[in-house]
């Protein structure tokens, strides 16, 4: 399986956090099977193939926000019947060299896309009935630092329902996806 190439050397960075995430990300879509494709999701309102959908055209609407533009993201992104985990790779290679050629690593802006791969790896291995315990738990726990200072009650929008209280020894993934509104 061919992997993202790491954006910097710091194992830490938020971009190499990035990094480790959609390697995730194209991970668990390489497990997503046809037959998973009408099967709920913790994101509300969203089927395995909705959230596929949605996860491959991300990498791309980021890339298009970091040169200047402004993606829909209310669009109904391409549907693919198969191949997700490819274009997936072939996206967040996009996503990485866009990266590259920064001069400025902001660190939110990673986070931010850190924070959306994160969660939406943890909703779509949900729901497939994947195990989550080999997910990157530094990947989770960065995301849920950005989500906690960025995400209101006023501005969670659809995609977030209202804060739960995660289970007692939850671990990253599951105090995030609690933050995020879903049920652990």
């Amino acid at each position: 399986m061919a992997r993202v190439k790491r954006m910097t050397a710091d194992a830490s960075s938020p971009v190499d956090v990035l990094s480790r995430a959609l390697d995730q990300a194209a991970q668990v879509l390489g497990d997503v099977r046809p037959e998973h494709r009408e099967l709920p999701t913790p994101c509300r309102e969203w089927t395995v193939g909705r959230l596929v959908d949605h996860l491959v055209a991300a990498p791309g609407h980021f890339v298009t926000m970091m040169r200047g533009g402004e993606p829909d993201w209310a669009a109904e992104p391409e549907h693919l019947d198969a191949g997700w985990a490819e274009a997936f790779r072939s996206a967040a290679g996009e996503l990485a060299r866009a990266w590259q050629e920064r001069d400025d690593a902001a660190s939110a802006g990673a986070d931010w896309q850190t924070a959306e791969f994160a969660v939406h790896t943890w909703d779509l291995a949900r729901g497939i009935e994947r195990p989550t315990g080999d997910l990157d738990p530094e990947v989770a726990r960065r995301g849920l630092a950005f989500m906690r200072a960025n995400l209101t009650a006023d501005n969670r929008g659809a995609a977030f329902g209202p804060e739960r209280e995660a289970p007692a020894g939850a671990t990253a993934y599951d105090q995030l996806a609690a933050f995020a509104g879903r049920e652990a």
